[in-house]
C-alpha cells in the first residue's frame, strides 16, 4: 500500500495481537515502525523499533513519543491500539474503584495523552492518520463491564474530538470497533468466563463463534487491514468514523 511508504507510525500495543500484526503490516508496506507497549520480551519478539513504556502514564506517553521522534522522525501515524480488557469485572454493584481508575487510565488518559502530543505536531506537518481501537463494547455495553465499556465509549468521543480538530489541517481520525477476536486478552476474558460458568475455554469460543453470520470470530488480520487502510493515504475522505469489525453481526 503505496499511502504509508516512507511514514513514521507509532503502533501502542505492539507486543502482541491486533497491535503487532499491525505494526508488521505498515512495516511490510513501507512505513517506518515504532512499537510500543510495557513488555520488552514481547517487544523484542516482534523484530521491529520499538520503546518500553507505560502508555497509561503522562511520562511513559512522553517517553513513546519522544523515542519515536529521535530515532524515526515526526509521527505522521498514530495506531492507539493498547488497552486492558474485562476479564476480572463485576456487574456495576459489585465493580471494584481500583479496576475502574486503572481501565480509565489505560484505556482513556493513555489515549488522550499521546492524542495530545502527537496531533500537535500532525497540525505543524498538515497531515496526520489517527486510529483507535475501540471495541463492539464501545456502542453496545456488554454484562458486567462498567469500566471497559465506559472507556471504550470514551475512546469514540476522543476520537471524534481529534477529527473535528485536527480536520483543517490534513489529519483524519477513525476508529476500528472489533467484536470477539482471538487474541491473548481475549483468551483470558474466555478463561475467566469459562471458570465462572463452569465451561470449558473451547465452549466459551463456541458460543463467542455463533454470535456472528459466519458462525466464527473476526481474525487479527482483518482487523489489521482495516487499521492500515485508515492509516494510508487513500483513506483522506474517511474521518469522524466508528468501524464495526464483526462480520455482520448486529449487536
Amino acid at each position: 500500500m503505496a499511502g504509508v511508504e516512507g511514514r513514521t507510525a507509532l503502533i501502542t500495543g505492539a507486543g502482541r495481537g491486533i497491535g503487532r500484526r499491525t505494526a508488521e503490516m505498515l512495516a511490510e508496506r513501507g512505513a517506518r515502525v515504532m512499537c510500543a507497549a510495557r513488555s520488552e520480551a514481547q517487544l523484542a519478539d516482534v523484530g521491529l523499533d520499538y520503546v518500553v513504556a507505560d502508555l497509561g502514564a503522562q511520562d511513559g506517553c512522553e517517553t513513546a513519543v519522544a523515542c519515536t521522534e529521535e530515532r524515526l522522525g515526526p509521527i505522521e501515524i498514530f495506531v492507539c491500539n493498547h488497552g486492558i480488557g474485562s476479564a476480572h469485572e463485576r456487574v456495576i454493584w459489585e465493580q471494584d474503584p481500583e479496576l475502574w481508575a486503572k481501565t480509565m487510565r489505560i484505556n482513556l488518559d493513555g489515549p488522550f495523552f499521546l492524542s495530545r502530543l502527537i496531533v500537535g505536531r500532525m497540525v505543524e506537518q498538515k497531515y496526520g492518520r489517527v486510529v483507535f481501537t475501540s471495541s463492539t463494547a464501545g456502542e453496545i455495553a456488554e454484562h458486567a463491564g462498567s469500566a471497559y465499556n465506559a472507556s471504550k465509549h470514551g475512546l469514540l468521543g476522543l476520537m471524534r474530538s481529534v477529527a473535528v480538530d485536527g480536520g483543517p489541517y490534513g489529519i483524519t481520525s477513525n476508529a476500528v470497533l472489533p467484536g470477539w477476536v482471538r487474541t491473548e486478552m481475549a483468551e483470558r476474558s474466555a478463561a475467566q468466563e469459562g471458570k465462572d460458568r463452569s465451561m470449558t475455554i473451547d465452549q466459551v469460543w463456541e458460543e463467542r463463534d455463533a454470535m456472528y453470520p459466519p458462525g466464527r470470530v473476526a481474525t487479527v488480520d482483518e482487523v489489521a487491514e482495516t487499521i492500515s487502510f485508515l492509516a494510508s493515504e487513500e483513506s483522506s475522505g474517511v474521518s469522524g468514523e466508528a468501524i464495526k469489525i464483526a462480520l455482520g453481526a448486529i449487536a
